[in-house]
């Protein structure tokens, strides 16, 4: 199991709702014996915030910016790329439908089902990219390349399978893609994660075409958008980790 992976995922639950919100929910709360005005508001403070990022109107202003900055990829064809670069977003563990073993996560099948569509229709190596952070058997990418082979009949020709966060992915995929003479790639993440995801692959010296998919923004403005749901809070959860992670890579230079 990765220390790094360890830490960052501590981290993330300190800081990200709805555990940030509880704690910040609980100091007030224990404040408020000796100063009352400063515990009740921060308690205050923190069930604003809980409601409001448990709304999809709150969640979209936090995710709309991020998606913005990745428009859909119009043409795959005209943009004279090499290969495609899928990346991994989960997986399920110990599925009982198959036998108890792991399969990708549905994050990791949207970006999956959106890789294989560009694959048919630009005819591109395929790369896929994920490890095993959390100590499994196998690497995510080994079972993002069984489902694409299997299940979407898309070949696989590059499994990149040693990553454990994005970072990592951009390192070890451009190893792979330097030894083929692969310069020039379409890039396959949700479209929050691809402004983060596109400036590490850019660092690694990849010329970059986002390919993003799954937007979270673009639903359809109905009431029941105001009303509190856990769907919102972890879109909200989602967004914010990717702000932090933007944040906290381009101040470490990646």
């Amino acid at each position: 199991m990765s220390t790094s992976w360890i830490f960052n995922t501590i981290v993330g639950a300190v800081l990200l709702p709805p555990l940030s919100l509880i704690l910040l929910c609980a100091l007030g709360m224990a404040l408020a014996r000796r100063r009352p005005h400063l515990g009740h508001g921060l308690s205050i403070v923190a069930l604003l915030l809980l409601t409001i990022l448990s709304t999809e109107v709150g969640a979209t202003l936090l995710a709309q910016p991020l998606e913005e900055r990745a428009p859909p990829l119009l043409s795959a064809r005209a943009q004279h790329a090499q290969a495609i670069v899928v990346l991994g977003g989960g997986r399920m563990a110990n599925a009982p439908e198959y036998g108890g073993e792991d399969v990708s996560g549905l994050v990791t099948l949207g970006r999956l089902r959106y890789g294989a569509r560009l694959q048919r229709e630009t005819a591109l190596p395929l790369l896929v990219s994920g490890g095993a952070p959390d100590g499994r058997a196998q690497g995510e990418a080994v079972l993002m390349a069984k489902a694409l082979r299997e299940e979407f009949g898309v070949p696989v020709k590059w499994i990149e399978d040693r990553s454990d966060d994005t970072a990592q992915n951009a390192r070890f995929s451009a190893q792979l893609l330097r030894q083929a003479n692969v310069r020039r790639i379409l890039l396959v993440t949700d479209a929050l994660h691809m402004a983060r995801a596109q400036r590490v692959f850019e660092h690694q010296g990849l010329e970059v075409v986002a390919a993003p998919t799954v937007f979270y923004s673009r639903t359809a403005v109905t009431p029941m958008r105001w009303v509190p749901s856990a769907g919102a809070l972890r879109l909200s959860h989602y967004a914010l980790h990717e702000w932090i992670g933007w944040v906290w890579y381009e101040l470490r230079q990646y």
